[in-house]
């Protein structure tokens, strides 16, 4: 059976475009995600060669198996990867997915570019793949992506405790947020005025 999510794929807007990621990215990938405060909130720190080699090369083997799928951020612009950002927990027999492991290079926060992202990704999962639910999560500490998750119109779910273990052993708690497909056109509306507001003229 075919994955759901074909390989190549590319979803291009105006500002960024997300690329199938590729082994030739990684070199030019680690040096973008070199800055730890990136990872202050993840499980792992991919500012670390090593960890940064095993989660990319992971990503890469989970897409042949059809649970992920790995994305580079592009920027048309400054022509440049700045991020990258990738479909998890895909389940195509019940038609959902979730958008994480997403990071940008400091530079590139509180601007359109995560807005641009967020929008090519949830049109994509709910107009081409049909999906009815997409899902999204983050550390419970991690306010500013709390914030960001709850702006592009995602209703929070509550808190999963003991949901994940760091590398360093400890307990991370999950905040989990979702956007349904009866939600979708709404949402999608309120998610393309709010890049339109962000993006410089």
């Amino acid at each position: 059976m075919a994955n759901w999510i074909p390989y190549p794929t590319t979803l291009s807007g105006e500002t960024v475009e997300l690329i199938s990621l590729e082994r030739k990215h990684f070199a030019e990938l680690e040096l973008a995600a070199r800055d730890k405060k990136i990872w202050e909130f993840y499980p792992f720190d991919c500012s670390n060669s090593e960890t940064f080699q095993n989660y990319y090369n992971l990503g890469l083997t989970e897409r042949e198996k059809g649970t992920q799928f790995p994305f580079v951020v592009f920027h048309k612009q400054d022509k440049k990867l700045i991020g990258s950002t990738r479909y998890l927990d895909v389940q195509p027999k019940h038609r959902k997915l979730e958008i994480g492991f997403t990071w940008l290079q400091p530079a590139y926060w509180a601007t359109e570019v995560n807005l641009e992202c967020k929008l090519l990704l949830l049109t994509h999962c709910f107009e081409t793949l049909n999906a009815v639910r997409v899902q999204l999560k983050t550390d419970e500490n991690n306010k500013r992506s709390q914030k960001a998750i709850s702006k592009i119109g995602a209703q929070y779910e509550g808190i999963l405790r003991n949901d994940m273990l760091r590398d360093d052993g400890t307990n991370r708690n999950s905040a989990y947020f979702s956007i349904i497909d009866k939600e979708w056109a709404e949402k999608k509306l309120m998610l393309k005025e709010l890049y339109l507001k962000k993006k410089p003229v």
